[in-house]
């Protein structure tokens, strides 16, 4: 499967949305076998390589169900760099242009994109 980083923001700020994050919550209704398979494979991603979530895992046989799920605190500085739609926007152009889109390129991109955006703004030159 092909990792969707459009996805992962899209599980990132529903995450932070939650009071009390479960899996199920994630999960829409009317999801077909290949939504969820999608959901679970990047939430596999996302809890076991790139430590942007936590959770507990209680996979069956069957089924992959994780609990207590929330952002880690890497997690919450990877969202607050890439949750304004026009950072998000100019940060994956730029990745694109790139040729990769690796979470620590648009890490650095939206950095670089937000700084840009503070001193157009206030005029301070900040190092992030």
């Amino acid at each position: 499967m092909k990792r969707d980083m459009d996805y992962v923001r899209e599980i990132l700020l529903r995450l932070e949305d939650e009071c009390e994050p479960e899996s199920s919550d994630l999960e829409p209704e009317s999801a077909s076998s290949d939504d969820l398979a999608k959901l679970h494979e990047h939430l596999t991603m996302l809890i076991d390589e790139a430590g942007l979530v936590s959770g507990i895992s209680a996979h069956s046989m069957r089924e992959k169900h994780w609990h207590d799920l929330r952002l880690t605190w890497q997690g919450h500085e990877y969202l607050d760099n890439i949750r304004d739609p026009e950072i998000w926007r100019q940060t994956k152009s730029g990745a694109e242009k790139l040729g990769g889109l690796s979470l620590d390129i648009l890490s650095a991109l939206a950095k670089g994109l937000i700084k840009k955006k503070i001193e157009e703004h206030t005029g301070i030159k900040i190092d992030l």
